[in-house]
């Protein structure tokens, strides 16, 4: 699905996709280049299981790894995705040097740690997505309170992507009204803890596998964002160095978005609690990633 929305921007050359599996990368390409005149797209689209296909590649989006089955929580594939991380980062050092990383591969948070300890990349330009996916899931939840349309909804998920997720309703509109002017409170932290079960809501109903199509959405807002380089203002999982007063993690903040990944960690004026909210968050996945310093 995201190769498939990235070629449709036609942004892009070409797209490749490359997965272990031989045959398997090459046949979704094919697929979905054979439909290029329908949709109406130029961008190539190719696959492979070699991995020397990354040569010259500016954006690299990392989904391997092993998805959620139900019963699962995230951090349960931290050891095993930590082995395909490795091996995958190792050949996107190699050729693909100047690439933008995005890494989607959960833990979220520790595999975007790990991502940028693996590459040896700097921190801008290695990214994760979770904020996005998570504040759509949140304005589609309101859009069904039959209040507001989820496209007229702005809200921004911080923090993990999991259970210390944080969802500043100061900071959450319905149009241009507070969106706590048009939801009771009740109902609004509803919608937040129903925003953080999501995506094992989605695990559960289909019994083997995750989500994949606002995922794969979520990363495209994020890679055509650096692409137009105007700016836009995404959430998304970087490295704290300090901003918001954080311990120095991997977490969830408001960032502005350029060419090459992150222009600027921006500052929002939170409430005291949505504060220390997000730092029992960032407490907690520094505590996490300081153990994967056993894992290899």
């Amino acid at each position: 699905m995201t190769a498939m929305r990235l070629a449709e921007s036609d942004l892009f050359a070409s797209v490749a996709l490359i997965d272990v599996v031989p045959g398997l990368a090459a046949g979704l390409a094919l697929d979905m280049w054979h439909g290029a005149g329908l949709y109406g797209f130029s961008t190539t689209i190719e696959g492979s299981d070699d991995p020397a296909a990354l040569g010259g590649a500016e954006y690299i989006v990392i989904t391997a790894g092993r998805p959620r089955q139900p019963g699962m929580n995230r951090t349960d594939l931290t050891v095993v995705n930590a082995a395909i991380l490795e091996t995958t980062c190792r050949a996107i050092r190699i050729h693909a040097p100047e690439a933008t990383v995005v890494v989607v591969t959960n833990p979220l948070e520790e595999m975007t740690h790990l991502a940028a300890r693996y590459t040896g990349f700097s921190d801008e330009r290695v990214i994760g997505m979770a904020g996005v996916l998570d504040s759509a899931r949140f304005c589609s939840l309101v859009g069904l309170t039959g209040r507001a349309k989820p496209r007229e909804v702005r809200a921004l998920a911080l923090g993990s992507h999991g259970p210390e997720m944080v969802i500043p309703l100061s900071q959450a509109f319905v149009g241009d009204k507070p969106i706590e002017s048009v939801l009771d409170r009740e109902t609004l932290q509803g919608i937040v803890e129903r925003t953080r079960e999501s995506g094992g809501e989605v695990v559960k109903l289909l019994q083997k596998g995750s989500a994949y199509f606002s995922p794969a959405e979520s990363v495209v807002t994020m890679v055509r964002a650096m692409v137009a380089d105007r700016g836009e203002v995404l959430p998304v999982c970087v490295r704290t160095r300090a901003a918001y007063g954080l311990r120095d993690a991997r977490v969830g903040l408001p960032v502005r978005l350029g060419r090459h990944g992150v222009k600027e960690i921006v500052n929002l004026p939170l409430r005291s609690d949505e504060q220390v909210a997000l730092h029992d968050a960032a407490a907690r996945i520094a505590a996490r990633i300081d153990e994967l310093g056993t894992v290899r």
